[in-house]
């Protein structure tokens, strides 16, 4: 079964499990006072931290050469067959700059590198204990720990921050991306790209904007003052914002440039309708409602408009009671091309 398709009926961790299990790991390294003992507990913390921030499987991440294969100057992973060993090609993975520099540096350390060196080989029956005894550490049940179990938790993760679906899969080594939502084709560096963008911003969390494309720039339209620029996504949506043409030079925008849009949550309109509104709101987008939080003053709705992306929409609470939205309810996100703010990375 597809790791993306996560029924009902099929667990998987939240953020803050998964954030709690890490915090088990690191402190269970830290608590023997032995030298010998925590260079073991460590290795085990680097194979999870790997699945945990990469979605590899288990065999992939016991197969690698750390020496070899984790590049903190690139801040990448490289996972081959299995069959090739190292020296061949294999599926380069982005990982964070703060996850790339912790691995770098513990691989520097020297005694840690040795003994690495001297235990290359690891049981992987030894390893789905050790996760079985972190997460009953934190209350969870064992199997909730399995190396599976956060494969799948952090594809969930990845596609819930808003990563487009086909850069999750080439991400967990899909062989066949789900590219034929999009219009415009995406080269396999751009997607990559993608990914490690979307990496870093899990990392750094700079922004307080709610609602945020990653795509590529498919048309300059340039006036007498201002510029429109049209951007694609990997999942094919398409976003229209109009800035100043100073902007635009400052910025070096130009076509197949990658770039983010970012549209505040109270910018976003809903219209309940079964038909696409007509509005002069550029931007529009059909969704189904997942979430809604109602406040005194305002309530907050997040709005599913493809299978990796969902939109955040803030309006007055009495505005809400006249929508009449639930759960499920299809409704039509707007936004106007001037709500649109471009940021280049």
């Amino acid at each position: 079964m597809n790791i993306l398709s996560v029924p009902e009926d099929r667990q998987c961790l939240d953020s803050i499990q998964l954030r709690q299990l890490e915090q088990s790991f690191r402190q269970w390294v830290q608590d023997t006072p032995r030298w010998d003992v925590s260079l073991s507990r460590r290795r085990i913390l680097v194979i999870f931290l790997l699945i945990r921030y990469t979605g590899a499987k288990l065999n992939e991440v016991l197969a690698i050469d750390p020496f070899l294969d984790i590049d903190p100057e690139r801040q990448v992973i490289v996972f081959r067959d299995s069959a090739q060993g190292a020296g061949h090609d294999g599926r380069e993975v982005p990982i964070s700059g703060e996850l790339s520099g912790e691995l770098g540096a513990m691989l520097a350390e020297h005694d840690f590198r040795e003994f690495m060196r001297a235990n290359s080989s690891v049981d992987p029956g030894f390893v789905r204990r050790k996760f079985y005894e972190r997460a009953e550490a934190c209350g969870m049940p064992k199997e909730m720990g399995g190396p599976e179990i956060i494969r799948r938790s952090r594809a969930v993760e990845l596609m819930r921050g808003n990563m487009p679906l086909p850069a999750v899969q080439v991400l967990l080594g899909h062989s066949t991306p789900n590219l034929t939502s999009s219009y415009v084709s995406f080269s396999e560096d751009e997607i990559k790209a993608v990914a490690k963008h979307f990496m870093e911003k899990e990392s750094s969390r700079r922004t307080s904007a709610r609602n945020s494309f990653y795509g590529k720039i498919q048309g300059l339209q340039r006036g007498d003052i201002q510029t429109m620029v049209d951007l694609s996504t990997l999942e094919g949506q398409r976003v229209t914002t109009v800035i100043t043409n100073d902007s635009a030079e400052r910025l070096g925008l130009k076509e197949g440039k990658l770039i983010t849009a970012e549209v505040k949550a109270p910018w976003v309109i809903l219209e309940k309708s079964q038909r696409e509104p007509a509005s002069t709101a550029e931007n529009r987008f059909e969704g189904v409602v997942e979430g809604i939080n109602k406040g005194k003053v305002n309530t907050e709705y997040i709005v599913r408009i493809s299978e990796g992306t969902r939109l955040c929409s803030i309006v007055t609470t009495e505005s809400s009671q006249r929508l009449n939205l639930g759960i499920g309810d299809r409704v039509w996100a707007v936004f106007n091309c001037f709500a649109v703010v471009l940021h280049v990375d």
